[in-house]
């Protein structure tokens, strides 16, 4: 029997299935009787006092091993003590007389809903804490102990309905041969752990937990999101095969790290780093990445009731724009809105925010918000290399209107003798609209960024986070590298930087396409840099320009797929 996936983390495996099931707590909804307010009330700080505790030693255990990951359970934390939620709970059990289980659980289910159907992926798979979080709260709620994933005694391939932090923390993920699941996105944490420890993952394997067996044999093909259940013996040695392939190919890989991205003829290929922290971790891929090529602010903005200040903001553009010295930093202004669960931010719930208020449009509605950010920006300047762009562009107005909030909080800085630096301006192209007039909007700025991931989904009509519609999500439909070589030739005919950040810029399979197109700038997360660097020094200009004629003139994705695979 064969199962199909979405790939999270490549990589190959065979090995039997653990399936793991969380404790889930699922409470009826139930009032209590008048007079037990406070004793409901209690009981809630107190389970809060024991989990903020227990994600304490969650967050010492796991310091040890890897400290990045550690500051997962930081924003555990920082979700039990969230203000909104702890006025919500005790007014839900004292004026509304529900249960304080029944609180927990429906006051942690309006942000997990509004989280779900946020645009943005990174903000969508934030809805997995939220409900960590709140078993975490239940579970206490009802004196059960959690589960562990840390005593395996043999290699497995664990299967579970969905992953948690809390889950993994202390898995020995040496013994983890590959991970399935049947929800998560490939963002999410699960998907980011299993990508840093090199663990194959698949997700979004429908009916996973109903279908397989604990101890059952299975082969695992990561790559192609395949899991083939009692596979034959033959079946099992190539997928035997696979996985030692697969181990090799990682370690090969990474002695391309510390080198720079150089065609097999010498051409410079220019490599970002996209972040969204500051902390000291993320950024000591400056070593080996010439750029921060998308600098995502909106991190600053979530998971707090307040709205960070503008000396807050200034300090964060500071450090990166320091770190990196003269190398550029692209600092994407705030792409959030819609239905982003910021606390900090009056948004309103939208049918459609994927076409809704968001990013440029949001800022626009909300100026204050917007010159704030600018003018921190425009401070930060002087520390470093700043290139700032827009996010969200749809039209040349969109641009001119950035623009002139921009030199409004130039004045401003003026006036108040605040030093900044002439720096470059320009926009990021994820709007088919205005990827089709670039010729235009090449002459309004200084640079581009092309966003493939939003670019994907406009051109293809198709959410990229909406499972139901994920085979139109073609991410190499010959429209898009259409799009992408004429959105190049524009800005590289103006004499205008272009670059292209997204999925796409950390495929080893699609760089030699990006190339021919003639894309010298790629921005990816550092666990990409490797692998697609290393794609980078296999192969010359003409061949990345035939590979790229080729591609531009076939019909449909799948056969642009097979024809990247034939000429690896």
């Amino acid at each position: 029997m064969v199962l199909n996936g979405k790939s999270a983390a490549p990589g190959a495996a065979v090995g039997r299935i653990y399936v793991y099931k969380r404790n889930l707590f699922t409470p009826v909804e139930s009032s209590i009787p008048a007079g037990e307010e406070q004793s409901h009330l209690y009981q809630y700080l107190s389970v809060k006092k024991q989990a903020l505790q227990e994600l304490e030693k969650l967050k010492t255990s796991m310091q040890k091993r890897d400290p990045e990951k550690a500051e997962i359970f930081i924003a555990h934390q920082e979700i039990i003590d969230d203000i909104v939620i702890n006025e919500e709970i005790p007014a839900k059990i004292l004026n509304e007389h529900w249960s304080g289980d029944w609180a927990i659980y429906h006051v942690y289910e309006t942000v997990i809903a509004v989280l779900k159907k946020a645009p943005d992926l990174l903000i969508a798979e934030r809805a997995a804490d939220f409900d960590d979080v709140r078993t975490l709260l239940l579970r206490l709620w009802y004196g059960e102990k959690g589960t562990q994933l840390s005593d395996f005694t043999e290699s497995v391939i664990l299967a579970a309905n969905d992953l948690m932090p809390s889950d993994i923390a202390d898995m020995d993920n040496g013994k983890v041969l590959a991970i399935l699941t049947a929800t998560g996105g490939i963002t999410s944490h699960t998907a980011i752990i299993a990508k840093s420890y090199g663990i194959p993952a698949i997700m979004g394997i429908q009916g996973l937990c109903e279908t397989v067996e604990h101890g059952q044999l299975a082969a695992v093909d990561a790559n192609e999101g395949i899991v083939i259940l009692d596979p034959q013996e033959d079946v099992a040695a190539e997928y035997r095969e696979k996985q030692e392939a697969f181990h090799r190919d990682r370690q090969e890989a990474q002695a391309f790290l510390t080198k720079e991205g150089r065609t097999s003829d010498d051409i410079r290929i220019e490599i970002g780093l996209n972040i969204d922290s500051v902390k000291d971790k993320d950024l000591e891929a400056s070593a080996y990445t010439d750029s921060i090529g998308v600098f995502r602010t909106e991190f600053i903005y979530m998971g707090r009731d307040t709205l960070p200040t503008e000396d807050e903001q200034f300090a964060s553009y500071r450090k990166v724009l320091e770190k990196y010295g003269q190398k550029p930093v692209y600092l994407r202004t705030i792409d959030i809105g819609g239905d982003k669960p910021a606390a900090c931010l009056n948004m309103q719930k939208e049918d459609n925010p994927f076409l809704g208020n968001r990013a440029l449009r949001y800022c626009f509605n909300h100026p204050e918000i917007f010159k704030t950010q600018l003018r921190a920006a425009l401070r930060a300047s002087v520390h470093g290399n700043l290139w700032l762009m827009f996010p969200m562009a749809g039209s040349i107005d969109d641009i001119r209107r950035a623009k002139e909030h921009l030199e409004s909080a130039k004045e401003e800085l003026k006036k108040e003798g605040k030093p900044f630096s002439d720096f470059k301006v320009g926009i990021m192209i994820e709007i088919p609209s205005i990827a089709l007039i670039a010729d235009i909007a090449a002459a309004e700025v200084d640079f581009a960024s092309i966003g493939s991931n939003d670019l994907c989904q406009y051109l293809c009509a198709a959410d990229r986070t909406n499972s139901f519609v994920s085979d139109y999500y073609q991410s190499y439909h010959p429209g898009l590298f259409r799009l992408i070589r004429e959105t190049v030739r524009v800005f590289d005919t103006a004499g205008k930087s272009i670059s292209l950040c997204g999925e796409l810029a950390a495929d080893p399979l699609v760089i030699p396409v990006l190339i021919g197109l003639g894309l010298r700038k790629l921005s990816m997360t550092a666990a990409s840099v490797a692998a697609v660097k290393r794609a980078i020094a296999s192969i010359d200009i003409k061949k990345c320009e035939i590979i790229a004629a080729n591609v531009t003139e076939f019909a449909t994705a799948d056969e642009v797929k097979e024809f990247l695979i034939s000429s690896v």
